[in-house]
């Protein structure tokens, strides 16, 4: 059978790619081991936080599936960062591990132009340099005109527990063994990675007297912009806050060498923003104890988690560890922690597009091009799948920008910096974090989604209408002014306010630090939705900050728009550094401001660079 897109894997990337693909009106496949684990959470049973939470907003705003299908499956849900300013605000949601896959595989199911098939590709039709389909397990070739490789951990994946090393996936299900080596004679540079995962603990063996409780929010979100919340806040699972101890850090010392990683049986590189508890503790050894969250699973189970416990020690030091904290004294452990190693590509070697540069009309995204989380794979399946599209369709590609997005930084970090490890997205990787906040995610991107195909019209009125309604705010505070009466100031010091010499307009005046737009309602009713107040009141207090960032990325943009030629020869511009010519090389940016930010090419470099293209007539 023919396709027009084939997307390998159902984690995360792998759904949104085969979502979007088949939405843009492709012939789409979705290959996966097994079924019963798409859209699987084998790690952390949460979508968001910081950073993170952005990115679903974004994919969210361009018509992606993530947000809607955690707003469908939350266990409870929290605003991080509220006492901080918008940039660093983001929402993170426990997820239902039983619920979330089961909501994702129905919406599969429903999809227009989509199939799943149950199997395990092995190699790549490669003709001519371009991908024509790919050959499963059993022989069976099926072709396409695009295909998009989202293979998270499988890639020859093994569990590992101390000295004791299994070939497996997450669950236990069989990995990929043949790929990766067919990748690499196919030209890529595959690298070895690693992450892991924390105990299992029967909830009804845990001594919560001893922990902390930790609730959810008493105002309910939702992640998607169309939603209505679809939770009662009474409702929410609770979790609970503990700290390792002394004899905890004890333990993980006296028995270091028995932990994969530090007796040398580790041959992947794990994540440095979510290390194991035995890497935090040998790295942090002035802190005395280091914060742990029992978060629960399921409602249809009693497995909680430990976050912030991943280890690779062997079962029977893991026994001891967790019955070293408190509460956990006479835990059960339902599942033990493992490292699990797997294959990843370089992802120097991919475009900004996630189209690879080596074989034309293959895509890669996801735990494949080396980063960490479900977010980021999320967003990366996305692109992938909206690019795949624009490409057998001859239409230019998806390229969010570093001011646009947060999946913009994440893929430009990726194709330009490229990772040694899995990479995971914080706020300070974004120098434009204050233009890309939770709350201006569709904002910033809903037009694209629209434009795309991926926003329906009816999704895209409301969102119209929002952005008529935030202007008509602003001009009701631009256009109402108070005056220094005596009533006036009496309320404005009151509220601990500072009393007026002369008229102000509405709009000055919520540029105070003291004043809100509710105190706003005391002179003018404002009859909005909270999403719009929320979004006014952003605007006004933050307008100076705002429009700093903005004119550095206009700075930014216009070196974005000087094209590099693909068939540039770096040798033979004179002057270039050679660990600049060798960067550039390798990497090829496509633009001045790509250039820029390779590590190891300097300033001087792009100045060389720009003489050299205005000199050939390339710019």
């Amino acid at each position: 059978m023919k396709y027009d897109i084939i997307v390998v894997g159902g984690g995360h990337a792998g759904c949104e790619a085969s979502l979007a693909a088949a939405r843009l009106g492709n012939k789409t496949l979705l290959v996966t081991g097994n079924i019963k684990n798409i859209a699987d959470m084998p790690c952390n049973p949460s979508i968001g936080g910081p950073a993170k939470g952005i990115i679903v907003r974004e994919i969210d705003a361009l018509g992606g599936e993530m947000a809607n299908n955690i707003d469908h499956s939350c266990l409870q849900v929290k605003m991080l960062n509220t006492k901080k300013g918008p940039a660093v605000r983001a929402l993170r949601a426990q997820g239902d591990k039983i619920t979330y896959p089961k909501v994702m595989l129905e919406t599969l199911n429903k999809q227009e132009n989509l199939d799943i098939k149950e199997s395990l590709v092995e190699d790549l039709m490669i003709e001519d340099n371009i991908v024509k389909g790919v050959v499963l397990e059993d022989g069976e070739k099926i072709t396409s005109k695009a295909v998009i490789l989202t293979t998270g951990t499988y890639l020859k994946a093994v569990i590992l527990r101390g000295s004791k090393k299994t070939e497996s996936g997450p669950h236990g299900e069989r990995p990929s063994k043949f790929l990766s080596d067919k990748l690499r004679e196919y030209g890529f540079t595959i690298q070895r990675l690693k992450t892991g995962t924390p105990q299992r603990i029967d909830k009804n063996s845990i001594d919560y007297s001893k922990t902390s409780l930790e609730s959810g929010d008493n105002i309910a979100y939702t992640f998607s912009f169309d939603n209505e919340p679809l939770y009662k806040v009474e409702d929410q699972v609770p979790c609970h806050l503990i700290y390792t101890t002394k004899e905890t850090h004890q333990i993980i010392m006296e028995n270091l060498e028995k932990s994969s990683m530090y007796g040398g049986y580790v041959e992947g590189i794990g994540p440095r923003y979510c290390p194991s508890i035995e890497d935090k503790v040998v790295r942090f050894k002035d802190k005395e104890r280091h914060q742990l969250f029992l978060e629960p699973e399921s409602l249809y189970y009693d497995d909680i988690y430990i976050q912030g416990f991943s280890t690779s020690m062997p079962e029977d030091v893991q026994d001891l560890m967790v019955h070293s904290l408190p509460g956990l004294e006479h835990a059960k452990i339902l599942k033990y922690a493992y490292a699990i190693e797997y294959d990843a590509i370089d992802p120097l070697q991919l475009k900004q597009s996630l189209e690879t540069k080596i074989i034309e009309n293959l895509f890669t995204a996801g735990q494949i091009n080396g980063t960490s989380g479900y977010e980021e794979a999320a967003g990366q399946g996305l692109i992938a799948g909206i690019n795949a599209s624009r490409k057998i369709h001859h239409q230019e590609p998806l390229i969010l920008k570093r001011n646009e997005a947060y999946i913009g930084v994440l893929i430009d970090d990726l194709v330009t910096k490229g990772t040694k490890e899995p990479y995971r997205m914080l706020t300070s990787r974004a120098e434009y974090r204050l233009l890309l906040r939770h709350d201006n995610a569709d904002l910033r991107l809903r037009d694209y989604g629209y434009n795309i195909g991926l926003i329906s019209e009816e999704k895209y009125q409301k969102f119209l209408k929002k952005k008529a309604d935030i202007q008509e705010l602003i001009n009701l505070l631009k256009t109402n002014k108070i005056t220094p009466t005596k009533d006036n100031n009496e309320y404005l010091e009151s509220i601990g306010s500072t009393r007026l010499l002369d008229g102000i307009t509405l709009y000055d005046l919520l540029k105070r630090p003291e004043i809100a737009l509710e105190t706003i309602s005391h002179w003018l009713d404002i009859e909005y939705s909270n999403e719009v107040k929320e979004q006014v009141e952003i605007q006004i207090k933050y307008d100076g900050y705002i429009r700093k960032a903005t004119r550095e990325a206009e700075k930014m943009l216009d070196l974005e728009k000087v094209k590099i030629p693909e068939n540039i020869d770096y040798d033979r511009i004179p002057n270039l550094a050679s660990e600049a010519r060798q960067k550039l090389s390798n990497i090829r940016p496509t633009t001045i401001a790509q250039a820029s930010r390779i590590s190891g090419v300097n300033p001087a470099d792009i100045s060389i660079l720009m003489i050299y293209l205005k000199k050939e007539k390339r710019i």
